[in-house]
């Protein structure tokens, strides 16, 4: 066990609130501090809660823990477990009951992210990394950073939805949720494998989306998403100002709510552009190959890609709704002429509620594959041998990536209402896309908690 454990008292010290939650709630009122059935940890502060909401003032604080231990294989057999987390502290305003400002919403949140990853340097070969993260809450940067800031305003019976400020691309489009520990399982994919161009929470950037609602279960969307790498540094996290600004990413939407045998679901298809120049994975400005020649790669005037997410309920557990199986699939597609990665798929199903004992739980299997541009592995291919090395371990090898292949089972515990613990075991093959690399075997825990 190295030395790059960090916060692990944080993990127990949540556990031991969870028991004593636990416990008090056969003595404390549904909203007291602690009350398994209350919806923050705080509880309700007296009715001070309840009363802000009235008022149109709804104040969160969040935390996300996530540890991960490589149990087997991986580039580094060392065993060892990292730990990384993130706070979010946020607040949302009804201004139509604050000012009488009608149909609109004010947000703002601030992120903080600290820790480390076992997937980088334990999992990955360092000279690659690998194409997921067995700890999706660790990334851009370990620090404070403004996450979002914007109003919203309805128009039309709510018909047209205007939203503008500071916030992500995946808030609005490839929306997907965040109950696995895997990051390929987990939120907004095109960010996963374009984060060149499209940037994922906690980062923000100046933006505007507009949403039509054509039928109570079918709308469409619009946005533009200022491009400006210099807010990935940590001395910008709370930039406002566009210095830096590269281009703009355009995405597009439809989104699709039906409702199959009564059971919800959602259907996504997108497509986004970005207009910031892009380096191509492979040619320089002669059409050569750049690995080669040691010229600058050729420039493109834009990058694109695509995606598609579903998301259905299948069955219900004795009739009840809030119980059964569901299933969700997603799918991206990248720009091979620009894009390390040019295609990814995953699948998983989660059954909530499987004991009656235990109604709240979930148990989730989720599968991932990601696909490195055949571009990149010949340029790979060819660096090596330009400067004559084929044997991995010599330090001047460049590890040849093709494809890496992720799967998480969880289950997750439903301790109180205002805090889950998901257990999991994920199994990583040809991790970074090397099949050099032996696969890995890691157990991880995810803490999420509202205050």
């Amino acid at each position: 066990m190295d030395n790059r454990m960090t916060r692990p008292g944080l993990a127990c010290q949540l556990l031991a609130i969870a028991s004593l939650g636990l416990c008090a709630s056969n003595s404390f009122a549904a909203e007291e501090p602690f009350s398994a059935d209350s919806k923050w940890m705080l509880g309700d502060w007296g009715g001070t809660r309840t009363e802000l909401l009235e008022k149109g003032y709804d104040f969160t604080l969040d935390y996300v823990g996530e540890m991960g231990s490589n149990l087997k294989g991986g580039y580094n057999k060392n065993t060892t477990a990292r730990y990384s987390d993130q706070y979010g502290l946020g607040v949302k305003m009804d201004l139509e009951k604050i000012f009488g400002w009608k149909d609109a919403e004010f947000k703002a949140t601030i992120t903080a992210r600290q820790g480390n990853n076992i997937s980088n340097d334990r999992i990955g070969d360092p000279r690659v990394g690998t194409l997921s993260s067995s700890q999706e809450v660790w990334g851009r940067g370990q620090t404070v950073r403004l996450t979002q800031l914007w109003i919203k305003q309805k128009y039309f019976d709510g018909k047209l939805d205007l939203k503008a400020g500071y916030f992500g691309e995946g808030e609005d489009f490839n929306s997907f949720p965040c109950d696995f520990q895997n990051l390929s399982l987990c939120g907004s994919q095109v960010g996963d494998y374009d984060g060149g161009v499209w940037y994922n929470w906690p980062v923000s950037v100046a933006a505007l989306r507009v949403k039509y609602n054509i039928t109570p279960e079918f709308y469409a969307q619009i946005g533009a998403y200022n491009m400006n790498p210099s807010q990935l540094e940590s001395g910008n996290a709370f930039k406002l100002s566009g210095s830096g600004t590269k281009g703009t990413v355009l995405p597009v939407e439809l989104v699709w709510s039906p409702k199959v045998n009564g059971l919800p679901g959602e259907y996504r298809v997108g497509y986004y552009k970005s207009t910031a120049d892009a380096d191509d994975v492979r040619k320089d400005v002669n059409g050569q190959d750049a690995v080669i020649s040691g010229n600058a790669f050729r420039s493109h005037d834009s990058k694109y890609g695509y995606w598609l997410v579903v998301q259905q309920q299948l069955t219900t557990h004795n009739g009840d709704a809030s119980r059964g199986l569901n299933f969700a699939a997603n799918a991206t597609f990248h720009d091979k002429d620009t894009n390390m990665i040019d295609n990814y798929q995953s699948l998983m199903l989660v059954y909530k509620g499987p004991f009656d004992s235990r109604p709240k739980d979930d148990v989730g299997i989720g599968v991932s594959r990601i696909h490195v541009n055949d571009d990149v592995t010949k340029g790979e291919r060819l660096l090596n041998a330009y400067n004559d090395i084929s044997n991995y371990d010599n330090p001047l090898y460049q590890p040849v990536q093709h494809t890496e292949y992720n799967v998480e089972v969880n289950y997750g515990f439903h301790m109180t209402n205002w805090l889950t613990l998901r257990p999991n075991v994920q199994y990583i093959k040809h991790p970074g896309g090397v099949s050099q690399v032996e696969n890995a075997i890691v157990g991880g825990l995810k803490i999420q908690a509202a205050f």
